[in-house]
């Protein structure tokens, strides 16, 4: 059980040196997280909680769990990058959750662009990148991850890590993304070596509603996934992709 003290003894273990807020019940730590960004509170702050009455994901979807089922946090970033490149945040954080939960789980987990986390192809967590940006400048981003330690009953193809030392496995992903946002250069890299979406047949569906298919190629050095597609190769900064199982890569 996460705690404030196991918080502030989580980043410690990091090297980071940022307040920490723990609660048993909350909307969502991206809520919890903006606000405190929203009020000044530093990079690096940490919140957890045990369970969340409204957790989401991407583009508004809930993220279901049960207290004491999963682990939930959100860290605030205050990158000094320029906004279009802030989809290297997700390929970050995701590399870096992908890295800690296995090593503390012996599971092979990999990242299904650009905000899955995957155990045998079941999802076991999510990534939510949240920012605000004023002027053209980024004033604050927020990470929401949720890891599921329990498989929910009611959720189909759900995964869990199992029972992993929270702390250590929070040390270790804020450890790893840390690394990664101090040389963004390296974030592509890092999250190629655990993508599983690469090589794979897919359809994106972009934000304005365009829909692609083809190949999975790649990741460019903003973050946005590149797709082979019969006219040509295509970029999806931002979007909905789904693997096309009835076809081959």
């Amino acid at each position: 059980m996460l705690t404030d003290e196991a918080l502030r003894r989580v980043l410690e273990a990091a090297g980071l040196d940022a307040p920490v807020r723990y609660d048993d019940v909350v909307t969502s730590t991206n809520d919890v997280a903006a606000s405190l960004a929203r009020d000044g509170a530093p990079a690096w702050t940490l919140v957890a909680a045990g369970h969340q009455t409204a957790g989401r994901g991407r583009r508004g979807r809930s993220w279901i769990d049960r207290p004491g089922a999963a682990l939930m946090f959100s860290v605030i970033l205050r990158p000094s990058w320029e906004p279009a490149r802030l989809g290297l945040v997700s390929l970050a954080a995701g590399a870096a959750m992908a890295e800690a939960g296995r090593s503390t789980s012996g599971l092979t987990v990999r990242c299904d662009w650009p905000n899955d986390l995957l155990v045998e192809d079941r999802k076991v967590g999510g990534i939510l990148a949240e920012s605000e940006i004023a002027g053209g400048r980024v004033r604050h981003v927020v990470v929401g991850v949720g890891v599921n330690l329990v498989a929910p009953d009611d959720v189909p193809d759900a995964a869990a890590l199992g029972p992993v030392d929270a702390e250590t496995t929070l040390s270790r992903f804020l450890g790893r993304l840390r690394e990664l946002l101090t040389d963004e250069a390296r974030i592509p890299d890092a999250w190629r070596a655990v993508a599983a979406t690469l090589g794979r047949r897919v359809e994106a569906v972009t934000v304005g509603g365009v829909a692609v298919r083809g190949d999975a190629a790649d990741v460019d050095d903003t973050g946005a996934l590149l797709i082979d597609t019969d006219a040509g190769r295509v970029r999806v900064a931002a979007g909905d992709v789904h693997r096309v199982r009835d076809a081959p890569a």
